[in-house]
């Protein structure tokens, strides 16, 4: 497989996987958010499991049903380093200053650990 190709297969499925998380936070079931965006439940489920990409508007559709934006959607599916960061960087602040500290030398700890490994 080309590694392009590579590259929108895991694409793909981090985006699926993205919108799976979305939507189990959110409490919801496949055919809640079909009906939702008036289309079928295994429409969702393809999307979920990688087998279409959504286009942009059906994302802006389900950044809305899942309450957040499509920045997010996408940001959470990216591998870029600096997508992940800001990712962090949202999830942080939304918390207390102690446990962000916490946070943060938990994974400086991890970080360290793994790179010894290479």
């Amino acid at each position: 497989m080309p590694t392009e190709s590579k590259q929108h297969t895991e694409l793909f499925k981090s985006i699926g996987r993205t919108l799976a998380l979305r939507r189990e936070a959110k409490g919801l079931t496949q055919s809640q958010v079909g009906e939702a965006l008036q289309i079928g439940t295994e429409a969702v489920s393809r999307m979920e499991r990688a087998i279409t990409m959504p286009t942009v508007q059906r994302l802006a559709e389900l950044a809305e049903v899942y309450e957040c934006g499509i920045d997010e959607l996408l940001i959470a599916s990216s591998t870029r380093t600096g997508d992940q960061a800001e990712l962090i960087a949202q999830i942080l602040q939304t918390l207390p200053e102690a446990d962000r500290a916490m946070i943060v030398e938990i994974v400086q700890k991890i970080a360290t650990r793994l790179k010894d490994r290479l």
